[in-house]
Formats: C-alpha cells, sequence, structure tokens
C-alpha cells in the first residue's frame, strides 16, 4: 500500500507491520536505485492490542503512537523526540543529514545558492519529526494508447536535488506531479504538463546547439497556443450569442481528447525516425551530464516555476523529449535548465488506483492539500 507525501510502502512482516520511506538516490544520479529506511513499527499482538515503536532517529525503536485518521488516512505521532537530538546539537544533525541524503560534506558544496536551498530543506524537515499525516496514493492507470507506461520517476531539480513524480496519462496532456517537494514547488503540484497535441520538430543537432533555435520553435508553438485558445473563445462567445445548444464535449481530456492525443501520436511517430540525435543546447544547465544523446520524439510543454514559499507560481513553456521507455527530459526554457527522469522501478503491492475516476480524485486532493 503507497502512501504519500514521500513514498511510504507499508509492509507486513511477520507480526510487525513496517511503515518504510523510500528515498531517492543521491543527487544528481537517476539511474541509482531507490533507497530506503524505516520510519514506524506496529507490533502486533494477541487480543487486537498492538504497540507502536517510532524508527526515526539513530538511537533504535522508541514509543510512538499511531491514529487513524479516516479512511485512508493516518497519522503517527514521536513520544520521545530526544531520541531524534544528537550530542553534537543541530550541528551534527544537519552534517549527518546531509552526509545521509545528500552523499556529501558541507565543504563539497561551494556554490552559496545551493548551501541556502540546502539548509532551508533541513529546517523544513526537521520540523516534521514528531507529528506526520499520510495519505493514499496510487499509481496511474495505463492505456494501450500511452506514450510510454506512466508512473513514478526520480527526476533532478537543480538545487534542489532529486525529488520523486508521478506521471500519468489524461487523454491530450500528460501530467508529471510531485510526490516530494521543495521550498519552491511543494509536493502535490504539478511541476510539468506535456502537450501530446503539439509535438516539437527539433533542428539538427549543430542547430539546436543554438539556444536562440530552439526558443524560437517553442515561442513559436505557444503563440499557436494562444491563438487557438482565441479562436475557441470567440466560436463558444458566438454560439452563445446565437442561442444554440452547446454540444457536450464528449469527456474533455477523456474520449475526445484520446483520439486527437493518439492520432497526433500516432502520425508524428510513423514520420518521426526510431531516433535522433540530441544534445542540449549551450549555456542549458543540467546537474547530470550523462544525459541520452539520442532521443524518440519532444512534445511542447509548460513548467511551474515559483519563489519560495511557493509565492507567485506561474507556468512557462518547455520542452518534453522523450528518451526511451524509462527515461525523459524537459528543458525550462526560462530558467535555461534542464531535468532529467528515471524510472523507479520499485515494485509497489496493492497501489493500483480502483479506477480512472479515483485517480483522478487523488490527484486533485494532493494538489488541494500543497496549495
Amino acid at each position: 500500500i503507497l502512501y504519500a507525501l514521500s513514498p511510504i510502502p507499508l509492509q507486513v512482516d511477520g507480526l510487525f507491520i513496517i511503515g518504510w520511506m523510500y528515498l531517492p538516490p543521491h543527487d544528481p544520479h537517476v539511474d541509482d536505485p531507490m533507497r530506503f529506511k524505516p520510519l514506524f513499527r506496529i507490533h502486533l499482538m494477541e487480543r487486537k492490542c498492538a504497540t507502536v515503536e517510532c524508527m526515526y532517529g539513530h538511537k533504535g525503536p522508541h514509543n510512538g503512537h499511531i491514529q487513524i485518521v479516516k479512511k485512508d488516512e493516518f497519522s503517527t505521532k514521536c513520544n520521545q523526540t530526544d531520541h531524534h537530538r544528537m550530542s553534537g546539537g543541530r550541528q551534527e544533525e544537519f552534517r549527518t543529514w546531509l552526509r545521509e541524503e545528500w552523499g556529501r560534506t558541507l565543504e563539497d558544496i561551494f556554490h552559496e545558492h545551493m548551501q541556502e536551498l540546502i539548509l532551508m530543506k533541513f529546517i523544513y524537515t526537521s520540523q516534521y519529526d514528531n507529528c506526520l499525516t499520510y495519505r493514499r496514493i496510487y499509481l496511474p492507470p495505463s492505456s494501450p494508447d500511452d506514450l510510454i507506461k506512466p508512473g513514478l520517476f526520480k527526476g533532478t531539480y537543480g538545487s534542489h536535488g532529486l525529488e520523486i513524480v508521478m506521471l500519468s496519462f489524461h487523454g491530450k496532456k500528460a501530467k508529471g506531479t510531485k510526490i516530494t517537494g521543495d521550498p519552491n514547488i511543494p509536493a502535490g503540484q504539478q511541476t510539468v504538463e506535456i502537450d501530446l497535441a503539439h509535438p516539437l520538430q527539433l533542428p539538427d543537432v549543430e542547430n539546436l546547439r543554438d539556444f536562440s533555435e530552439l526558443s524560437r520553435i517553442v515561442l513559436e508553438v505557444q503563440e499557436q497556443l494562444r491563438r487557438e485558445e482565441q479562436e475557441q473563445e470567440h466560436r463558444q462567445e458566438e454560439e452563445e450569442a446565437a442561442s444554440q445548444p452547446a454540444a457536450k464535449p464528449l469527456g474533455g481530456e477523456g474520449a475526445e481528447g484520446e483520439e486527437t492525443a493518439a492520432g497526433a501520436e500516432g502520425t508524428t511517430q510513423d514520420k518521426a525516425p526510431a531516433s535522433q540525435p540530441f544534445v542540449l543546447p549551450m549555456g542549458v544547465i543540467s546537474r547530470n551530464e550523462d544525459y541520452p544523446r539520442t532521443c524518440r520524439i519532444c512534445f511542447y510543454g509548460t513548467g511551474l516555476i515559483a519563489g519560495h514559499g511557493f509565492t507567485s507560481p506561474e507556468r512557462t513553456p518547455g520542452v518534453f523529449v522523450l528518451f526511451d521507455d524509462d527515461r525523459f527530459g524537459f528543458i525550462w526554457l526560462e530558467l535555461k535548465s534542464f531535468s532529467l527522469y528515471s524510472r523507479i522501478k520499485v515494485s509497489f503491492q496493492n497501489a493500483e488506483a480502483p479506477s480512472r475516476e479515483a485517480f483522478d480524485e487523488m490527484l486533485k486532493n494532493i494538489q488541494s492539500l500543497a496549495t
């Protein structure tokens, strides 16, 4: 069973129920396997009695509490938070956290802005070592028409390190939802959105190295979409003025959207080569220089950016790059930054959504919580 907002699979092991926290590998190695550590343990005893132990910290299991809030939601509380503290104080705790979470020491980080972001993330994380609330998340349902199999991916987010993103398909749109977040964009927000009806024809490798050329291609599609939206609004206004009954859309992002997406995707893939050379334009920053040098297809997309504390959020244009069945990338045009994503190949049991409607409802719920 998978719970959010960090992936917390619950596993029954003998007479224990253990909640594991799954963590991404150390930045920027997105292809490395996930790391995991226990967060809490429920010892099942006779006569419907159970004891709860908090596993957080470095001093071994200690007394905790668990409460069922409502269906698919529960909270845990540590009753002995002194077990989370270290003799060297906050400085030792920060250095230990940095070594375990980032695989490096403070002396390894020379960039002042990155030091600031990491310290901010540590402060945010430390606030929640006493009481945590978990809500069930579902893995996205799949369809034969999907570009690739949907699921969970590890992605690079600049100085924020690696984060976990859920890729799901919704007709002519694909969405990347953050399962783990950072001080700028919290978990639950839609980090990227891909327009599957608008594939991009990238220039040859030599011209692709020119950032202005890529920017021109992307902004042309953005302007085309703006005109299409204006025309659609104008048509709707004319229909309303003529008092004509509006034709009911077949699901919006459902049946009609799926047909459009499948048609656009199929046509594009038929014309496009199985793979084409790919290189990042000059000036685009990538945490991982070991990205694939060939790709299958690219689409126009938007990425969500914001200031600290999720202030002034806005969607900005970008390029979705599909490398293979397990890896994709996103070029953030405004940030001149590149994120590389690699599939999480852990098998989570009992995490499938009972229906498409249940999955869509879950996405709305976690986004509303983050907002």
